[in-house]
């Protein structure tokens, strides 16, 4: 009988030891506290979500999945160490990438030193791909200093030549994402920081492609900047009738908002690179209206993609995600949620976990055979950024965040309000 008990234990042990070997382990450092630890959080939730979605379906080919998450608190020093130490102590079969350009770049040199898969979140800054990595998954529309194509684009097709805005100001802050945008608007050169060559000439620069003179234009600190007023006074002093601000969080959107509303500036458009976000509604209200920003997702968007092998389709999140937190996701919860889909159906498709395969199934993706997401469907190019992926156009009116541009990427378009009324 002690035989047959010594044995049982054994197998039982075995048995564990096996099922816990079995268990899909991925790290994921995020900004949970400091300066961008609000879009950290609700990365935190869309990672969270989609693992335990994965997990109630039986997890990644019959494994469960260990999430294990680290704060950062928005310093690069301690996202590298983090991601040092999944790779090196927790033996993690793969990796989430992290929030925002700043800690991206520097993240970037690690995973691909480790050979790992690097799907990127929030990392839009152009050197980052650029710096000679194939490993890198941008789980995004495109690079941050293209975004400024699609404003043009929506200006040209949408407003009448003799209605459209001929004079614009451009606000920045000091940062690295929003220094990427500023560079495509302004037509800036792109320069690596190692050796300090050229990355990219954007010139002339997507205002003066439309025609736009820019009349002012201005950057702030990257951290303790608090002279709204006066950076507002001096962008309705410039008569711009185009406001471009381009913000490093939804909370610093929501600042220059106020005192726009304060010192009573009457553009005819405004153009955020922030404030997608439910807390950019709730810090300006009213004054929100028809002020427009780009997106890689929205609520509406008809988009499906699969989870657990079987299709997932972007209403399916918007209500899981309802039903989990009793709150309507944004775009910050979203894009980590496809980059969950992404390295699942990356995990299916090369059968194991082992990065190199990983990453070789994910670059032999194409238009027809792609990863399929709640963000739509994505293949890429040979440095990591996405193939024939627009970005989305969004503008708030009355409380409600509604798609406006491309008109043709899907039905649902809302009519864009122009010109702005005012804060």
């Amino acid at each position: 009988m002690k035989l047959l008990t010594l044995l049982t234990t054994t197998v039982a042990v075995c048995a564990m030891a096996t099922a816990a070997h079995a268990d899909i382990k991925i790290g994921a450092s995020l900004p949970l506290t400091g300066a961008f630890s609000i879009a950290g959080a609700k990365h935190k939730q869309g990672y969270d979500l989609c693992v335990k979605m994965l997990n109630d379906r039986g997890g990644i080919g019959g494994e469960k999945i260990e999430l294990i998450t680290s704060d950062n608190r928005s310093d690069p020093a301690t996202a590298i160490s983090q991601y040092e130490r999944f790779i090196n102590v927790d033996n993690v079969n793969a990796v989430f990438g992290t929030f925002s350009s700043r800690l991206t770049f520097p993240v970037a040199n690690i995973l691909a030193k480790y050979g790992y898969v690097h799907p990127v979140p929030a990392g839009g800054a152009l050197r980052i791909y650029k710096q000679g990595h194939d490993n890198l998954f941008y789980f995004q529309p495109n690079a941050a200093e293209y975004v400024g194509s699609s404003l043009k684009g929506l200006i040209e097709d949408l407003i009448p030549e003799g209605e459209r805005p001929k004079t614009a100001a451009v606000v920045a802050a000091d940062d690295f994402f929003a220094n990427a945008v500023e560079a495509g608007f302004l037509g800036q050169k792109v320069m690596d920081p190692a050796d300090g060559s050229v990355v990219a000439d954007l010139a002339p620069g997507y205002l003066a492609d439309a025609g736009i003179e820019v009349v002012f234009s201005e950057k702030w600190p990257e951290e303790g900047f608090n002279d709204w007023l006066n950076l507002a006074n001096s962008i309705k002093r410039s008569n711009a009738e185009l406001i471009i601000a381009l913000t490093a969080s939804a909370e610093e959107a929501v600042q220059i908002t106020r005192a726009l509303k304060t010192v009573r500036a009457e553009p005819k458009m405004v153009y955020y690179s922030q404030g997608t976000q439910a807390e950019f509604y709730e810090g300006t209200q009213g004054a929100s209206d028809s002020i427009l920003m780009h997106t890689s997702w929205h609520p509406a968007a008809p988009y499906k993609g699969t989870l657990a092998g079987e299709e997932f389709t972007n209403a399916d999140f918007v209500a899981a995600f309802q039903e989990e937190y009793d709150a309507a996701p944004d775009e910050d919860a979203a894009i980590p949620f496809a980059v969950c889909q992404g390295i699942e159906q990356a995990i299916i498709g090369a059968g194991s976990t082992d990065n190199a395969a990983m990453g070789k199934w994910l670059s032999e993706r194409t238009a027809d055979n792609p990863v399929r997401t709640i963000l739509g469907r994505f293949a890429w190019d040979d440095v990591g950024l996405p193939v024939n992926k627009p970005f989305l156009v969004a503008q708030w009116n009355d409380g409600e965040l509604q798609f406006v541009y491309p008109t043709d990427e899907f039905d649902g378009v809302s009519k864009m309000t122009y010109p702005k009324q005012g804060f």
